[in-house]
């Protein structure tokens, strides 16, 4: 049988593979995130966000911060609103574990950085406490560690809530995965100028769409809701975060 007479297979048919084995971190969060959703049933929610003052406020920063010091991010901001709002509702700063609830009395902010071919989630411990200047700080340095290959275990542990943004890819939206032993997770999209309708006038803001991935096993419908409108609102109004 000659080479045009071969039957063709489904390894043939794709090409000559090429396998990837995952390092061990690879394989953790691989294995968690399989977990996560194998376990979790996950609620997912969604809010559009006006976050024209926002933008305004952080161009005030821009005029006003220190040179060497960061300047914060819209992240950031966002980073510390999430903290605000754990405080007002302290089922999503737990967990569901073994037919119970697990709340967390600190509020330690996971934020997902791209590494490579990979991703870490360094911790923003009492984040609630910290201002906007000093979570900037904690965060840029966090993920400079990461990109460095320099982060060490106890960076990563700790995490209570997990904020992951994608808005710089150009994303609009997305549905998050829960990290295991929290109770839900924020997905961040991009934020851009849109047309809306105020008092029946047509104008535009910057919006931005957040969704927020629950564990429907201790976040249920009702105050999964509220606490994503209490994140909304603190970021709707930034001297919250002052």
């Amino acid at each position: 049988m000659n080479g045009a007479e071969r039957p063709v297979g489904s390894e043939s048919a794709k090409g000559e593979v090429e396998r990837v084995e995952l390092d061990r971190a690879g394989q953790t969060i691989a294995r968690r995130m399989a977990e996560s959703k194998a376990t979790a049933p996950h609620l997912y929610l969604r809010a559009d966000v006006d976050m024209s003052q926002a933008v305004a406020v952080r161009a005030a920063f821009s005029q006003t911060v220190a040179d060497g010091e960061p300047l914060p991010t819209l992240n950031d901001m966002v980073t510390k609103a999430v903290a605000l709002a754990l405080r007002e509702h302290p089922r999503a700063n737990g967990a569901y574990r073994d037919g119970g609830f697990e709340l967390y009395p600190r509020i330690n902010i996971g934020i997902v950085v791209a590494a490579a071919d990979s991703f870490a989630v360094p911790t923003i411990t009492d984040a609630d406490g910290l201002t906007l200047g000093e979570i900037a700080s904690e965060s840029s340095r966090l993920a400079a560690r990461v990109r460095d290959g320099q982060i060490t275990p106890p960076e990563l542990a700790g995490g209570t809530f997990t904020v992951s943004n994608l808005g710089m890819f150009g994303v609009r939206s997305f549905d998050p995965v829960i990290n295991g032993g929290q109770a839900a997770i924020l997905g961040v999209g991009e934020v851009s100028e849109q047309a809306v309708v105020r008092d029946g006038e047509a104008t535009s803001a910057q919006m931005m769409e957040v969704g927020l991935a629950c564990d429907h096993r201790i976040l249920y419908g009702a105050g999964a809701a509220a606490f994503l409108a209490g994140i909304k609102a603190n970021l709707e109004q930034p001297d919250r975060l002052a």
